[in-house]
């Protein structure tokens, strides 16, 4: 059974998470522009997974895992799982750290924890970093080009934070650690604080005290060459225009090795074609946007579909715009009391009985194809 959904915030309510600040409030004032030290923001929170169980999950081909560990000598090393159980340092050795990706798509608690941030749109939601770490572990000082809320789950951690331009990092190091870090602030966190940190803010955390697990829940920033190349890419699998280049009359030429500046101009006008139709690069961005993770296989169901509660299982992504509904990298056309009904499984990820019995011939059976496909399951 999966653990209930959170509805998103209200942007008026006063969230504790946001150390009493609305969701709007954190929004104006800090998000992507200054950190945020959060006591409490989930008072008597506890892993949600055993250490026992992240070290498992390292163990996965499917699970993107690393292993960092600081010699006696100040060396850093980085291995890439998937690792063997035996292959981890000695629980005791001080300065190793096992970092975990993607939490949410294997285990329900950390799924439902991802959803108590759903202020910021599910555009920009990335994943659930575990990390666990021995006394002294950590992975350097550095600097990430996304936001992040640092959320401590065992033992403490000491953070040190600083604004970070032009970084320049350590030579013949596998890790992208800062080569000059001035901190300039400091905090201690203990399971339940929280710290909000935008992108570019130089930070460096280290355990203390003894192990370690940290909580991170970041949100991806896409880069407009790579979003550029995916939705062209999606554009061009679907593009016809079978126009040919043909020469202007008489144009013979002296320079045969020189690029016609007409074959150039009728290289930019199919440029312009590919992406002047507003509704194919609408379909194209949702499409891209909930395409699944790198690795995400979906679970063929183990019951039959009967109309009634369902809830979307944890890997998949679903989004909508005016006129789509997409989900998983498929694009859907609705409208009326459909799309509403769509939208709502969107926000909410999960129907009633009685909403799913109301809906039309036509989305109970979208709804059951889904189910088929393991995109969405069954709830008592």
């Amino acid at each position: 059974m999966p653990h209930a959904i959170p509805l998103p915030p209200p942007p008026d309510e006063p969230l504790t998470l946001l150390a009493g600040l609305t969701p709007a409030q954190f929004m104006r004032r800090h998000w992507q522009k200054k950190p945020l030290l959060i006591r409490g923001a989930i008072p008597g929170f506890k892993p949600l997974l055993s250490r026992s169980q992240l070290l498992a999950l390292a163990t996965r081909e499917q699970v993107e895992s690393r292993l960092i560990v600081r010699t006696s000598g100040g060396q850093w090393l980085l291995e890439h799982g998937p690792f063997r159980r035996s292959g981890f340092p000695a629980r005791s050795q001080p300065g190793w750290t096992l970092l975990v990706q993607g939490v949410d798509l294997h285990h329900d608690a950390a799924h439902a924890l991802l959803q108590s941030f759903r202020f910021v749109p599910d555009a920009r939601l990335d994943d659930v970093m575990i990390s666990w770490a021995s006394t002294g572990g950590g992975v350097g000082p550095h600097v990430d080009s996304y936001d992040v809320f640092l959320l401590q789950a065992l033992g403490r951690r000491r953070w040190r934070i600083g604004r970070q331009k032009n970084p320049r990092f350590e030579e013949n190091v596998s890790l992208k650690i800062l080569k000059r870090f001035v901190a300039e602030e400091e905090y201690l966190l203990e399971p339940g604080d929280m710290l909000y940190l935008p992108p570019s803010w130089a930070h460096d955390g280290v355990a203390e005290g003894g192990e370690c697990m940290t909580y991170s829940v970041g949100f991806q920033a896409s880069r407009r060459a790579a979003l550029a190349a995916e939705i062209a890419e999606r554009l061009v699998a679907d593009y016809e225009d079978d126009a040919l280049y043909a020469d202007p009359p008489g144009s013979s030429t002296e320079h045969p090795a020189a690029i016609p500046l007409a074959l150039r101009g009728f290289a930019a006008e199919a440029v312009r074609r590919l992406v002047a139709d507003s509704q194919a690069l609408a379909e194209a961005l949702g499409s891209t946007l909930t395409e699944p993770k790198p690795g995400v296989l979906f679970d063929e169901p183990e019951e039959r579909w009967a109309p009634g509660a369902v809830v979307l299982d944890r890997r998949s992504r679903m989004m909508y715009d005016e006129h789509n509904i997409f989900i998983n990298g498929e694009c859907y056309r609705a409208t009326g009391n459909d799309a509403r009904l769509m939208r709502r499984l969107a926000d909410e990820r999960q129907l009633d009985g009685r909403a799913v019995r109301r809906a039309s011939s036509a989305a109970r059976s979208l709804l059951a194809a889904w189910f088929g496909s393991g995109w969405l399951r069954l709830q008592d």
